[in-house]
């Protein structure tokens, strides 16, 4: 006989004198641990999470139990247009369906842990996923509400002037636990109702913590899930993903997805500059990245959108505004000015209010379409390049490389 212990759904095995072994284990406070004494033989089996799975993917699970096509509907429907997260309010399934499906999957769609609301309406939820927590922010703005996901814990590219990039990447997000911070929102909104009222939540940014084309896989089968009419039914158009500029997964974004938005992370127009501040411009540089954008144009009607953090002394000199006019007029496009946030700890300070008016005139004199974006949820670190949380890095793996992405 051995003694299992499942922490954080990972099941360790340790003889009956060894807890004193486990990291933060405390014998006053058994209930943080769930344990279960078994015979080394017998098998646990883990739930699959019914949240993510595709559609196509789901039907075929439901003919499998030896159910009809259209309960896998039904369960579609009760996840993504309803929102239930509990298989037994799934209606109009039997108890012993329900009973069967409960045994092998569950529905789970994390765990908020913190909740903040700041003065501008800004909301930020810190959301638990087995113990590994990613921040979501919601930003009202008039008849739209902005959703800003999270595609990994941590980042694979440690931007300089990014609080996210301070901290070490640990890993991507699941299609799950994508899909979830959506559902979870449209809860603490009380967003799902009547699919006649006019939902809170109304467009999605990929612009979290994470490099979203570094964990493509599973930002991809989020999104046609995200998509998909008969569920939570948030049209591509109303979506952006935003990149630091991982040039081959630019073409395939715009072939999976015509139609949907691209924003890129760009900073600076200057190679030597871009490179000290953005690391993935080691890699790619802004002529490689130049031209992925002038591709994914033809597939894509909307202007890309392009966003320059505005860093004292950095990249806010005439000069760096003439650089970004010639870079900007390459491809259908329009530029976001965003004053720098600042995070604990950071080394820049934001360009001063006239410096980036001048800027703006710069670009808008010669014919480009400027935005300046007004700090939001500055109060409670949830601005743009202020996400960061304090995760533990379970298994300590190497960045995939690239060409395993897909």
């Amino acid at each position: 006989m051995i003694r299992r212990i499942l922490i954080n759904n990972q099941i360790l095995k340790r003889d009956c004198n060894s807890f004193s072994k486990i990291k933060n284990f405390d014998s006053k406070n058994e209930s943080i641990i769930t344990t279960t004494t078994i015979n080394e033989k017998t098998d646990i089996i883990k739930k699959i999470n019914l949240i993510g799975i595709q559609k196509d993917e789901l039907e075929d699970r439901v003919l499998k139990l030896g159910y009809p096509k259209y309960l896998s509907e039904q369960i579609w429907a009760f996840m993504y247009n309803k929102g239930i997260v509990d298989i037994n309010s799934f209606e109009r399934v039997s108890k012993e369906k329900r009973e069967e499906i409960k045994s092998k999957y569950e529905v789970n769609i994390g765990e908020i842990t913190k909740h903040q609301l700041s003065v501008d309406g800004t909301r930020k939820l810190l959301i638990s996923f087995d113990g590994a927590e990613v921040e979501s922010v919601f930003i009202p703005e008039g008849k739209r509400g902005t959703l800003c996901v999270s595609s990994q814990v941590g980042c694979t590219f440690a931007c300089t002037f990014c609080h996210t990039g301070t901290q070490k990447f640990i890993r991507n997000l699941t299609a799950s636990e994508i899909v979830s911070q959506v559902i979870t929102t449209r809860h603490v909104l009380n967003d799902f109702t009547d699919s006649s009222i006019k939902r809170t939540l109304t467009n999605i940014v990929f612009m979290g913590q994470g490099e979203p084309f570094y964990n493509y896989r599973n930002v991809s089968k989020a999104i046609k899930i995200i998509t998909d009419p008969s569920g939570l039914a948030i049209g591509k158009s109303k979506i952006t993903v935003s990149t630091s500029g991982v040039v081959p997964l630019i073409d395939r974004l715009g072939n999976d997805f015509p139609g949907i938005g691209l924003a890129i992370s760009l900073h600076s127009a200057n190679d030597k500059t871009r490179s000290e501040i953005v690391p993935a411009n080691r890699q790619w540089p802004i002529s490689e990245l130049v031209g992925a954008c002038i591709r994914f144009s033809k597939n894509c009607k909307e202007r890309i959108t392009i966003e320059y953090v505005m860093l004292k002394g950095v990249n806010d000199s005439e000069q760096d505004a003439y650089d970004l006019v010639k870079l900007s007029k390459s491809f259908p496009s329009f530029v976001n000015l965003i004053p720098f946030n600042p995070w604990p700890g950071s080394q820049y300070k934001s360009s001063s209010k006239e410096t980036i008016s001048q800027f703006s005139k710069i670009l808008e004199d010669k014919g480009i379409k400027v935005t300046i974006r007004q700090p939001r949820g500055r109060d409670i670190l949830a601005a743009c390049g202020q996400l960061n949380t304090e995760s533990i890095k379970e298994i300590n793996k190497p960045i995939q490389p690239l060409e395993n992405l897909d």
